[in-house]
């Protein structure tokens, strides 16, 4: 008896998990991604650091790397700061979108992204482009709500 009890503890745990793992849609949370994606867009074009909030993890663990090899943002705290300095000197934002890839991990609480962007935007009375930039992330699921918790923009060098 003791030894059914033994192979039945472990049959539950394993049989419990994978019930769990049926349970979760992963297309639509690809698509809760997706959105979110979108809002960041929507934040940049429309400069409004109250969406740019509800989509970043609010803790000091995050990172965002930049374009330069001095910008590494650690923490919301950084990253909103930069956010803020890039819509105080930016006007008339026009971000696109292509090659969009999006993962999401079996137990849908981690994803990552890789996206191309051309960034379009006037600094100081000039419209500047930036095109083909590469842009990819790490979201976690918190609370029933996907947050980007990293991110890495880079250029790309066409020589």
């Amino acid at each position: 008896m003791k030894n059914l009890i033994l192979l039945l503890i472990p049959a539950f745990f394993v049989l419990s998990s994978c019930q769990e793992k049926e349970c979760i849609d992963l297309n639509k949370e690809k698509e809760s991604v997706e959105l979110l994606l979108e809002k960041y867009v929507i934040a940049n074009e429309d400069q409004k650091i109250e969406l740019a909030e509800e989509i970043w993890a609010d803790d000091e663990q995050i990172v965002a790397f930049g374009t330069s090899s001095d910008e590494k943002f650690v923490g919301w705290k950084a990253i909103k700061t930069i956010i803020q300095k890039q819509f105080d000197s930016f006007s008339n934002t026009y971000i696109s979108v292509s090659d969009q890839k999006i993962n999401i991990n079996c137990t849908g609480n981690t994803a990552w992204f890789s996206e191309i962007i051309n960034y379009n935007f006037i600094h100081d009375s000039i419209p500047l482009s930036y095109e083909g930039i590469r842009y990819t992330g790490v979201l976690e699921k918190r609370d029933g709500k996907w947050v980007i918790v990293q991110s890495h923009m880079s250029i790309p060098n066409n020589d």
